[in-house]
């Protein structure tokens, strides 16, 4: 099978949104292919994991949507463009 030359010049012309959108998809194919190389959990990644469900599992109100958070962190980063 012959690779095919990634032009690192070429993707770093197009716009940011576009490279981003880009970057997505080339996570997302890692991930597919090979879940364990995507995000690879370490025993300690395990225990804090586990000791979040748990703290979800005792009270599941804590918890904030994830709606809310992404509202509040743009509004943020709106707030602090020069």
């Amino acid at each position: 099978m012959a690779k095919r030359a990634l032009d690192l010049r070429e993707l770093r012309r197009l716009p940011i949104a576009e490279r981003l959108k880009a970057v997505e998809e080339l996570w997302d194919s890692i991930a597919d292919e090979k879940p364990e190389l995507a995000v690879p959990l370490t025993p300690t990644l395990v225990a804090e994991l586990e000791r979040r469900l748990a703290d979800h599992g005792a009270d599941p109100t804590s918890t904030i949507p994830w709606e809310q958070v992404r509202d509040e962190l743009l509004s943020t980063l709106r707030r602090r463009k020069p």
